[in-house]
């Protein structure tokens, strides 16, 4: 797996809390949204509206799309893993994770070292991802952002497959969110 690149996004690998519940925001994304959201997708509350957007490159963020429902133009109710960009619904409700403490895992876009645990990186490759499978495509930046500078994601592991090794082409770790959008962030050792 680590060998090639085939990156998912955000995917929850354990939730240390206990609970495994995407939080569900009613009128989450506005109707006609002219931007996909892809499932496994860093998003933010934006502007303090109450509402959702994918996040930028180095921005701080609240957690990770999980999918949608909503009632389209003829009436019918619509689940999906992705909001479809300019898409007109009513009674939107959002799903992403919202718990800072959650143990994702992610694809590098590069060759990661065991060194890195504990250091932080950006994320990459934002946008990419599958409107046909719904699925993100954003990977982990395999530079990392250096020990005075907040990056968007502390590493904390390896993702334990038995073909995934620190340093493979495209290694999958395990990471939790450093820079928070409603929390103080603390910086990279």
């Amino acid at each position: 797996m680590s060998a090639i690149s085939a990156p998912f996004g955000l995917r929850p690998a354990y939730f240390p809390t206990g609970l495994e519940r995407a939080q569900a925001l009613t009128n989450g994304i506005p109707s006609g949204y002219a931007s996909n959201i892809l499932k496994g997708q860093p998003v933010e509350y934006y502007a303090n509206n109450g509402v959702i957007q994918p996040v930028t490159s180095t921005e701080a963020f609240s957690g990770s799309f999980q999918g949608v429902e909503f009632t389209d133009t003829t009436g019918r109710r619509r689940v999906s893993n992705y909001w479809p960009a300019s898409t007109t619904g009513t009674n939107i409700i959002a799903y992403f994770y919202n718990d800072q403490q959650i143990v994702y895992e992610i694809q590098a876009d590069g060759s990661v070292a065991q060194t890195a645990i504990g250091n932080e990186a950006n994320f990459t490759n934002l946008t990419a991802g599958s409107t046909t499978t719904g699925l993100s495509q954003c990977t982990l930046s395999a530079s990392l952002v250096g020990s005075s500078t907040q990056g968007q994601m502390r590493i904390v592991d390896i993702a334990p497959y038995v073909d995934n090794a620190w340093g493979d082409a495209y290694t999958v770790v395990r990471v939790q969110v450093a820079k928070p959008q409603f929390v103080a962030a603390v910086t990279a050792i």
